[in-house]
């Protein structure tokens, strides 16, 4: 299983609504991929321009087809991406 928490700062507070519409679009799309077992999209509610996703893949192969889906190629790298400081972080589920 793959585990992977990014954490997602918007760069323009006048950007944080286009930001969320695209997340909740992504999540959609993201969660009806093979090899999903876990997609969530994450508003902070003490700062208004933060954001996290939590993903959880099957393996290696669902997150590398994950990122050449629609959701991916046509949402989040060219609309999210640009508007954010993002830091992904793989991490190791322990419970």
């Amino acid at each position: 299983m793959i585990c992977l928490n990014v954490h997602l700062t918007v760069k323009n507070p006048a950007d944080v609504d286009t930001v969320r519409n695209c997340l909740i679009v992504l999540t959609h799309l993201s969660r009806a991929e093979p090899g999903c077992l876990r997609y969530e999209a994450y508003h902070s509610n003490t700062d208004p321009q933060r954001f996290e996703l939590v993903e959880r893949w099957a393996d290696q192969a669902a997150l590398e087809a994950h990122r050449k889906a629609k959701g991916y190629s046509e949402i989040y790298a060219p609309k999210v991406i640009p508007l954010v400081d993002r830091t992904p972080h793989p991490s190791t589920l322990l419970a």
